[in-house]
């Protein structure tokens, strides 16, 4: 009998991410694939990407509409209850044999809260990572405590989740599926892309990415402004901004996009949803990914370019070389533009080596998640660093 393997996915970046691994199952004949798509893929304001989904030719199995019509910490917590009511109605339906989520939304919490009650084995990519300045940096520890397999980006994120309890016999180091795309995606090329998106590249090219600072009481609107007064400053610069997410205040950042590409659309344009090729061929010709993305640290060092990463809402992370960490200040922001295009760090991109794998994670997890025996692995002994298993 065919593992059915049910996938979570609530946003642009995180299906990106994920098209390699669900390719990978969808093609071996002794899994079945299910698909759940909820969050920002369902949002009209985020560009119902779900059909980009569907596009890709994957069926999408349910679809659970959980957000609200504000990004308020209130209507977050609302959404997450109606995650949780609407998940467990799912997974009654579905039968699924496992479920896998990658990452740290507030939607997955929802999602493997449901599957732990519902008694059915979670599978989470990217665990063991630190983000000290976002609420995502608990609830990935949080899905960590609740899911059965562990598929980390580095050793370092392996380790840190043993650290937190978990079998190393459950844990496995498998690298980051961005570098899978990037290896295997056919990419546009510069007229393309440029046609594509209806705008020309110029001599310099930034791709600016920034979201709120969870942890933090509302600094993100001026964080951001700083961030615009010092893009005032350079010559030549076309500026391409991807929206902010569905976070507390991320509907701020994106008014404050709107306005300023209003004002400047020689120079500038904004996309709610680029989609993952879109997005990485972009950073083929780009200077610099500038904001507070993840995708700044794992998957730009690929293409031996710098990322400007501003605040601290990605700290703790594993860096490469090519990482400029600035405070999100206009001073800040404006001397960490001056050392991206300083010829010294422009020769040191030359030698950066991406740490985040070789592209063969999707195959990797797929045979892990084939393959392993998940028949009573619901009941998880605590594995403690110091002394092995505690029972």
């Amino acid at each position: 009998m065919k593992r059915k393997v049910c996938i979570v996915t609530s946003s642009r970046a995180e299906y990106g991410l994920l098209r390699p691994l669900l390719e990978e199952i969808a093609n071996d004949k002794n899994l079945t694939l299910q698909l759940i798509v909820t969050g920002m893929h369902l949002s009209p304001e985020f560009g119902l990407t779900y059909r980009e989904i569907e596009k890709d030719g994957f069926a999408v199995d349910e679809k659970i509409e959980i957000l609200l019509s504000s990004d308020t910490p209130a209507s977050i917590s609302k959404s997450m209850g109606l995650a949780m009511i609407s998940f467990s109605e799912a997974y009654g339906r579905l039968k699924s044999d496992i479920i896998v989520v990658l990452g740290d939304r507030f939607e997955f919490l929802s999602a493997v809260a449901a599957a732990l009650i519902s008694r059915i084995p979670v599978a989470h990519i990217a665990g063991g990572e630190v983000t000290e300045a976002a609420f995502d940096d608990s609830i990935r520890h949080s899905i960590t405590k609740m899911s059965h397999l562990h598929f980390t980006i580095i050793e370092d994120y392996r380790k840190r989740v043993i650290q937190l309890g978990e079998d190393p016999q459950r844990v496995f180091n498998v690298g980051a599926l961005g570098i899978d795309n990037i290896k295997k995606l056919k990419l546009f090329s510069r007229e393309a892309l440029e046609k594509e998106l209806n705008f020309k590249f110029n001599k310099h090219n930034l791709l600016v990415t920034f979201h709120p600072v969870t942890l933090e009481n509302n600094t993100s609107p001026q964080q951001f402004k700083d961030l615009l007064s010092a893009l005032e400053n350079l010559e030549d610069t076309f500026i391409i901004f991807t929206k902010a997410n569905a976070d507390p205040g991320g509907r701020i950042i994106n008014k404050m996009i709107d306005t300023y590409v209003s004002k400047n659309c020689s120079k500038s344009a904004a996309f709610t949803s680029l989609g993952h090729l879109k997005y990485l061929s972009i950073l083929q010709f780009v200077d610099a990914v500038v904001g507070n993305s993840s995708s700044g640290i794992v998957e730009a060092p690929s293409f031996k370019m710098g990322t400007i990463n501003i605040g601290g809402r990605q700290k703790g992370r594993v860096e490469p070389k090519s990482i400029i960490d600035c405070q999100p200040t206009k001073e800040s922001i404006i001397k960490a533009f001056e050392k991206l295009y300083s010829k010294e760090f422009q020769r040191s991109l030359k030698k950066v080596v991406n740490p985040y794998g070789d592209g063969n994670a999707a195959k990797r997890i797929k045979n892990i998640l084939k393959n392993y025996d998940i028949n009573n692995i619901l009941k998880k002994p605590f594995f403690d660093i110091d002394f092995g298993y505690r029972r």
